[in-house]
């Protein structure tokens, strides 16, 4: 097996402006290390990444990284910045970017080697160290542990002797001070120290984990205070002592995916947090477990907070934790969507629309035809799409109750779908069975007796109650407004339809991916489960109107690129392919820094493209796909112009608020003055 670094991997000179263009410097030196096969899938990879949270860490630290397939194998490169790169640290940019990339199946002892790398980094000798580094071979050597930070320190001090000789000298002569009387009595037990469990866990389990892991270590040492962490890394985890975790006087979690096993941890003071915050707070941390065990607040003694709820402040209302919890329902679902979705688009457009007519492919199928092979396609994506409502209302009552709300959730959503409760059943049921869980952990079960709770007991309470009320009691009226509001679906025509597109349009570019355009989106979604010609219409309205921001911004970026900055015109390439991508979420980091003018603009636009999608009779069987899936859309030259028309008045009238706008040109000396500045290629 190779090194993990070497030298060829190493650029203590690196003069990338951006991450982007950092990621890609250190990527070709990997590339041309053997070590990727594929820059442009590795870089993609990257991305993704970083898409889900910033990699930045404080004290001037980047490490950019992912699970890749185009990795051959474990790999790190690394690169130092005289002028410092953005990650999106809270302190500022980055001058030391290290490059971490793993191969898809990664095995666990070069995983390992990669933690440790993370732990090093909390060391500021470690660090010290790679900033006043000379030559690349030491830096590999430094950051592979083949040579200790300290080595040059130690040997200038071999060198010089005397003061060490009369530093003993002097303490030999000096008298020892008295002992001061201690203040309790010889025989009293020293007190127990504070003892802390903790798990840490990131997306992909390779950095931020063991980061939060060490920082956390380090802070209770300091602090007096026994930590013992669990990382539950890309490495798989080794659980924490049940001893240990009995023991111990409070928890921490610094995580940003689900921790595993959650409940072992339950009835004890927590602090719940992301992953960065075990990292740059750890001792604020465990002051605030210390203070929660003071006042004696320990969490539901059946279960720990809910996945939506790790994040809720203390003042959260009802309506934004039903809003998490409905999102964490959709989140699940579309997974099921496109898959369930695009295999039945798939279906109709090589076997036409009476493939659902087809006979079982287990009873008939013929390699040659055509037919079978599209009859094998819409039955599999019927058999995906069949997931739809049950996993919305189990995934919305995990929001609410965690891992015990799971049961009933897809309980209650089968049901809803016996009884045609369709997709709004499904979020009744969700909500019921959450709430019915959670009713039932508010009882005092006796200790002995709370092992089996949340294995026998709520699953069997909860389901019973949930289906009595999904068969006999909200089932039959909800499947009622389900009809009801299929009919009025499928008769919407003239201004009513445009009025409704156009509101579907203002909904899917309002929060660009966020509670509101997820509505939207999971309203569109609903309908396909049982199409017609409204809700067929529905759905080609509101993927035309959610890809209209990204779009948007990316040709204003083009047209005026001098009303934009440097980052956002280097946003402004990717949210091309975003956009037509139907991934709304493109246009963020343009509203994020100017909401005001953008969100505005982006909505004017959606509302248009809805509007004229509507008008046109467009109608759209796949759930996603953007400009990938036109072949499936009725009137498909119509389905683009709506989208030419929608991005043409958003990016008009971001032009001309931003126009409008007074403000200092902060373009770099050598940066291009011209219109067209947005198009120049990065290096």
């Amino acid at each position: 097996m190779s090194e993990l670094i070497t030298a060829e991997l190493v650029d203590l000179d690196l003069s990338a402006e951006t991450k982007d263009a950092a990621a890609r410097a250190l990527a070709e030196r990997m590339v041309a290390a053997g070590r990727v096969t594929d820059l442009a899938g590795f870089l993609a990879d990257v991305a993704a990444r970083e898409a889900q949270m910033p990699t930045g860490l404080d004290g001037g630290i980047g490490i950019p990284h992912c699970r890749s397939t185009h990795v051959t194998e474990p790999t790190l490169a690394f690169g130092r910045s005289a002028a410092g790169i953005d990650f999106g640290a809270p302190d500022g940019p980055a001058d030391l970017i290290f490059l971490i990339a793993a191969p898809a199946g990664g095995d666990a002892d070069h995983l390992s080697i990669l933690s440790t790398l993370a732990r090093q980094l909390m060391d500021e000798t470690f660090t010290g160290a790679l900033r006043s580094a000379t030559e690349a071979e030491r830096t590999a050597a430094l950051i592979r542990g083949d040579e200790a930070p300290g080595e040059p320190a130690l040997e200038q001090t071999e060198a010089e002797p005397e003061p060490a000789a009369e530093t003993a000298d002097m303490a030999t002569a000096a008298p020892a001070p008295p002992a001061e009387p201690s203040a309790a009595p010889a025989d009293q037990p020293t007190p127990a120290p504070f003892r802390i469990v903790a798990v840490t866990s990131c997306p992909t389990g390779i950095a931020h984990t063991y980061m939060a892991a060490e920082s956390l270590e380090q802070a209770g040492k300091a602090a007096g205070v026994e930590v013992a962490v669990e990382t539950q890394g890309s490495a798989g985890f080794q659980r924490l002592d049940p001893q240990l975790i009995a023991d111990a006087d409070g928890v921490i979690f610094a995580h940003d995916v689900e921790v595993r096993d959650k409940e072992r941890f339950a009835g004890k003071p927590t602090v719940d947090v992301g992953v960065k915050a075990g990292i740059g707070r750890a001792a604020d941390l465990i002051a605030e477990v210390r203070r929660k065990a003071a006042l004696g607040e320990v969490s539901a003694p059946a279960r720990a907070a809910a996945p939506m709820d790790k994040d809720a402040e203390p003042g959260d209302g009802f309506a934004t934790r039903l809003r998490k919890w409905l999102m964490t329902g959709v989140s699940y679902m579309v997974p099921f969507v496109a898959a369930g979705g695009l295999l039945i688009a798939l279906a109709f457009a090589i076997g036409g629309y009476t493939i659902n007519k087809a006979p079982s492919v287990a009873d008939h199928f013929l390699w040659t035809e055509s037919t079978s092979w599209a009859a094998l396609l819409f039955q599999i994506g019927t058999v995906a799409f069949g997931f739809l409502v049950p996993v919305l209302a189990g995934f919305i009552a995990y929001g609410m109750a965690d891992r015990p709300g799971l049961v009933p959730g897809f309980v209650g959503g089968a049901i809803a779908l016996t009884v045609n409760a369709g997709f709004l059943g499904g979020l009744i049921a969700g909500l019921l069975a959450g709430a019915v869980v959670m009713a039932i952990q508010r009882v005092r079960i006796p200790a002995p007796l709370r092992g089996i709770m949340p294995v026998v007991v709520i699953p069997l309470l909860s389901s019973v109650v949930v289906g009595f009320l999904m068969f006999l009691v909200v089932g039959k009226p909800i499947a009622a407004l389900q009809k009801g509001l299929t009919d009025w679906l499928s008769g919407l025509t003239g201004a009513n339809a445009v009025i409704l597109g156009a509101l579907l349009g203002l909904m899917m570019c309002f929060d660009l991916g966020g509670p509101l355009n997820k509505v939207a989106y999971a309203f569109a979604v609903g309908g396909l489960a049982n199409p017609n010609a409204g809700s067929l219409k529905v759905m080609a309205a509101v993927m035309a109107a959610g890809m209209v921001p990204p779009l948007a911004m990316a040709l204003a970026t083009t047209v005026r690129g001098r009303l934009f900055t440097k980052a956002e015109r280097e946003n402004g390439k990717a949210a091309w392919v975003l956009g037509a991508s139907f991934i709304t979420e493109g246009a963020i980091p343009f509203a994020a820094a100017d909401p005001l003018r953008v969100i505005p603009s982006a909505m004017a636009g959606g509302a248009v493209t809805g509007a004229l999608s509507m008008a046109f009779g467009c109608t759209l069987r796949a759930p996603h796909g953007g400009i990938f899936v036109v072949p499936l859309i009725g009137q498909p030259l119509l389905y683009l112009l709506a989208i030419a028309a929608g991005t043409g008045v958003s990016t008009a009238l971001v032009i001309l608020l931003k126009g409008l706008r007074k403000r200092p040109d902060t373009r770099p000396a050598d940066s291009p003055a011209p219109d067209g500045a947005g198009v120049t290629v990065a290096a």
